[in-house]
């Protein structure tokens, strides 16, 4: 079985597809590939290991429909039209649950550096900026005791609110359904959406990319939100419409906002949010530490090698 695998991969699960006799090719240009490019190159492959890179659209997938996987490098897979796919007859994979810590800890890692203005005060230091003591100047907001409200509390989430104790933040959270272990472990309330806007001292995102969630963050749901709430997005970045986001802040309808992921990414250097002292911006690095990006090639190597012996797929995207 020849696989191609969009990027260089983590160590762990290149080891394991070579113990395993399974070839592999990596693209090591540092750039994407165009969708015709890589439907090209995998006319000669097996599986596609995804691991970043373009969207995967219809158009794309009926050029591929001779793979028998697509095994993606990540827990999200929005960056590909699954149900062309599964009506193509291509099989695709995910890695569910293993970035869960690592980006609940982005999470936290924001919601502290927008309340402190940590990455615009690092910026002034650089900017020579750092000189006279003004005891009344640049001054954040305590977290402490404040409401942490979360939009889809599943794993991710619920990782951040186990964070969020060492605060005493009280929780509150929507769901489209009720997580009652996270009731009884966590001590957490189910509000109506509304309530959850118009409640959270801190809301921060954590649930998919659908068609139901896709833009929600206007300008109008800002403006349902507290003035000193902060908008914590590490999920997807069209969740939320930057520019209104930008608004928001600048009008000072919320606080600030911390974002992992923006629309569109990369962002651009030249964007207004990246100029304001309450906003926290990091270029999409939830996953990025060494154990969880291992962890992540390893499974998506064991769904490649399940494919390969036969046997059903470890993760298999069913919906």
């Amino acid at each position: 079985m020849k696989v191609f695998a969009t990027r260089v991969l983590p160590t762990d699960g290149r080891i394991l597809l070579e113990r395993a006799g399974i070839n592999v090719t990596e693209w090591k240009e540092k750039r994407n590939l165009s969708p015709d490019e890589l439907a090209a190159l995998l006319q000669d492959y097996d599986v596609l290991y995804y691991a970043g890179g373009k969207a995967m659209s219809r158009p794309f997938l009926e050029k591929c429909t001779h793979l028998k996987l697509i095994a993606l490098m990540s827990a999200g897979y929005d960056n590909i039209d699954v149900a062309a796919a599964r009506e193509l007859g291509i099989p695709v994979t995910n890695v569910p649950g293993i970035p869960s810590k690592s980006t609940a800890d982005i999470a936290f890692l924001l919601m502290q550096a927008v309340a402190r203005k940590a990455f615009f005060m690092h910026q002034r230091i650089l900017q020579r900026e750092w000189g006279f003591s003004d005891p009344t100047a640049n001054l954040g907001i305590d977290l402490e005791g404040k409401t942490l409200g979360i939009w889809g509390l599943g794993q991710i989430g619920s990782v951040l609110a186990k964070r969020a104790r060492a605060f005493d933040m009280p929780l509150i959270y929507n769901n489209r359904r009720r997580n009652l272990v996270a009731e009884k472990e966590l001590g957490a309330r189910y509000v109506s959406f509304d309530e959850l806007l118009a409640q959270s001292d801190v809301l921060s995102v954590h649930t998919a990319l659908t068609a139901e969630t896709r833009g929600t963050f206007t300008k109008e749901t800002f403006r349902k939100m507290k003035p000193s709430a902060i908008f914590i997005n590490t999920a997807r970045g069209a969740i939320h419409n930057e520019t209104d986001l930008y608004e928001a802040i600048q009008e000072g309808l919320i606080w600030g906002a911390g974002l992992d992921v923006t629309n569109p990414e990369p962002m651009s250097a030249d964007s207004p949010l990246l100029s304001l002292p309450t906003v926290a911006i990091l270029p999409h690095i939830g996953s990025a530490t060494i154990g969880t990006r291992n962890a992540m090639s390893r499974l998506a190597a064991e769904n490649v090698i399940a494919a390969m012996k036969g046997l059903p797929l470890p993760n298999l995207i069913k919906n």
